[in-house]
């Protein structure tokens, strides 16, 4: 796919990956839509790039969903370009009764969010030639960590939403896209961390979008990157490695 000249909502863009992407496509000749919940990041975002534009949006709200993609299709109809990353990741022991209110959280930001707003943009992407979907799913979606069991499940759940989806807009101009991530060295996951401020191990965001894009460009609609890769091929002979 040609990264040059279209008009691009990246949701989550404010940070990590999705600040990543949004630098990265900007960079390339894009007009960049950055939807995020978190006002001072979004003003922070603004003063570094005031080309990028802003949305204020909670993902975890289905109303709110709905009026980003209406502002969207009415301020930016050109958009042709749709990439769901927002998520966060919580650790759930499922040996005692679940926090209710966190585990709904976490399937509606990761699972639900990107869907609904998937169909609602369905349409509309298939009107624009050249067009795409691109989910942000992960390794963790082919070998799960069993200390963040709900994020796994909905990016498992993701993996296969993103192939029905490929399949139901076979016929139209979007392709849909895969892009799974290794641990990259974001702030996912800090509240579990003893020391938020330093890093998990992860890749370097630099190192994980230079592969991403180049997946990207080449039409490589399932790209698992770096060590995702082994996630992938492996799967289940992992589970056993990564959780001993």
């Amino acid at each position: 796919m040609n990264l040059t000249g279209n008009t691009i909502l990246i949701t989550g863009g404010t940070s990590g990956l999705g600040f990543g992407f949004a630098e990265r496509f900007l960079h390339l000749g894009n007009r960049v839509i950055v939807c995020g919940r978190r006002v001072d990041r979004l003003d922070k975002l603004r003063n570094k790039y005031p080309e990028i534009n802003i949305i204020q949006c909670d993902m975890m709200d289905a109303a709110q969903r709905e009026s980003l993609a209406k502002q969207v299709m009415r301020d930016f109809p050109e958009t042709n370009i749709l990439v769901n990353n927002a998520g966060i990741q919580l650790h759930t022991d499922l040996t005692k009764p679940v926090e209710l209110e966190s585990l709904r959280a976490e399937i509606e930001t990761n699972l639900i969010a990107p869907i609904h707003l998937g169909s609602i943009f369905a349409e509309h992407l298939s009107s624009r030639n050249p067009s795409a979907i691109i989910n942000i799913t992960s390794g963790l979606a082919f070998a799960p960590s069993a200390f963040v069991p709900v994020y796994c499940a909905t990016k498992a759940a993701m993996h296969s939403l993103t192939l029905s989806l490929r399949y139901q807009l076979r016929n139209t101009p979007t392709k849909v896209f895969e892009i799974a991530p290794p641990a990259v060295d974001t702030e996912l996951g800090y509240q579990h961390r003893p020391d938020p401020s330093k890093s998990h191990g992860g890749i370097p965001i630099s190192q994980f979008l230079d592969e991403a894009i180049l997946a990207l460009e080449s039409d490589l609609f399932e790209a698992p990157i770096g060590m995702a890769k082994g996630l992938h091929e492996k799967r289940e002979a992992l589970f056993d490695f990564m959780n001993r």
